[in-house]
């Protein structure tokens, strides 16, 4: 049983709410050239990275299409000496992202593997967080600011709303030992976090879309996710000419389904999206979509289609009859 539901009872709401996050994993890059060679990597400024801050960064081929997403952190081993840097990302990506990486360290110092982290999504209203500091220490309110308390690492999340939200990253050790915590926390499932996720513009990466889209797409260069000044990584050729040029004409969208018009179970990312207006090609693709836990049956997604299509297309899954996407803004602008 994952450490987190064995830990943290379920209750009413009322109280902050944790989400076990099963289907993520926590790598880790330990050694000598850990940062720089991840910063060759990443579209992401991994050297330049503060000591007490996250961010998102990408992983592209070099056509610069994205294999994965991750939230990064720096970290340290205080069993050794040298710089360590942590990656979140989709479990089904986990391993081959770790091998691939490894097969481009050639004589750098640096070893990649899993790290024993469990990671979850916590999330209170401002009136909660007062219970919640008092038991875990004081947590980061800045979105991408990250805190190491006796419970584990704290990374403060972009939110929608008024709602507070933190990737909560600990070890079972933490875990054992975090009784008070537990004790102000309810056990939320994880679709809950998901959804949220997606109200707040995160695009995540899986196995469905990989080699797909490229960063700015899926908004990336607009939540901090990619560095035009960092210098080379794989696909860095594509995405500056896209920016430099500014020749970006689709970008990433969030908008609902009525769960009652799809299957049950129905797993939506990679899926196409119409325009009822312009049938015939496809304009985009679902990038990621949840089934909200306190939204009644309503899907979120997010989409990635052209700018042209949002303001005026009647925006279709899977057909140009398909179940409607009701558009909804996102917490940042999407155009110029």
């Amino acid at each position: 049983m994952h450490a987190f539901h064995s830990s943290i009872p379920a209750r009413a709401e009322g109280c902050a709410q944790c989400a076990p996050l099963e289907d993520f994993a926590v790598f880790s890059a330990a050694g000598a050239d850990a940062l720089t060679f991840l910063h060759g990597q990443l579209t992401q400024d991994v050297t330049g990275l503060p000591a007490d801050a996250a961010r998102l960064a990408g992983y592209c081929t070099a056509k610069g299409r994205l294999l994965a997403t991750l939230v990064m952190w720096r970290g340290a081993d205080p069993a050794e000496d040298a710089p360590r840097l942590y990656g979140l990302v989709r479990q089904d990506l986990a391993a081959a992202l770790i091998k691939r990486l490894s097969m481009f360290v050639l004589r750098a110092k640096v070893k990649l593997a899993p790290a024993p982290l469990r990671a979850a999504g916590v999330q209170a209203a401002p009136a909660q967080v007062a219970d919640l500091e008092a038991a875990a220490g004081p947590l980061p309110r800045t979105p991408w600011q990250r805190a190491e308390l006796p419970s584990g690492t704290w990374i403060a999340a972009p939110s929608a709303g008024a709602t507070l939200r933190w990737w909560w990253l600990a070890s079972d050790e933490q875990l054992a030992s975090a009784a008070p915590l537990a004790a102000v926390l309810g056990l939320a499932p994880a679709a809950q976090w998901h959804a949220a996720d997606l109200a707040a513009g995160i695009p995540w990466i899986t196995a469905a879309t990989q080699d797909v889209f490229i960063p700015q797409t899926v908004n990336l260069d607009l939540i901090q996710g990619v560095s035009f000044t960092k210098g080379c990584y794989p696909g860095q050729e594509v995405v500056a000419r896209s920016h430099y040029r500014g020749t970006v004409k689709r970008r990433m969208a969030f908008g609902t389904l009525a769960g009652a018009d799809l299957p049950a179970g129905a797993d939506l990312a990679g899926q196409d999206v119409f325009d009822a207006t312009q049938p015939g090609e496809p304009t985009g693709r679902v990038v990621d979509a949840a089934r909200g836990h306190d939204t009644g049956d309503t899907v979120s997604v997010l989409f990635e289609t052209t700018l042209a299509a949002l303001p005026q297309g009647d925006l279709r899954l899977g057909a140009a009859d398909g179940p409607r996407i009701a558009p909804a803004p996102l917490p940042y602008s999407i155009t110029p």
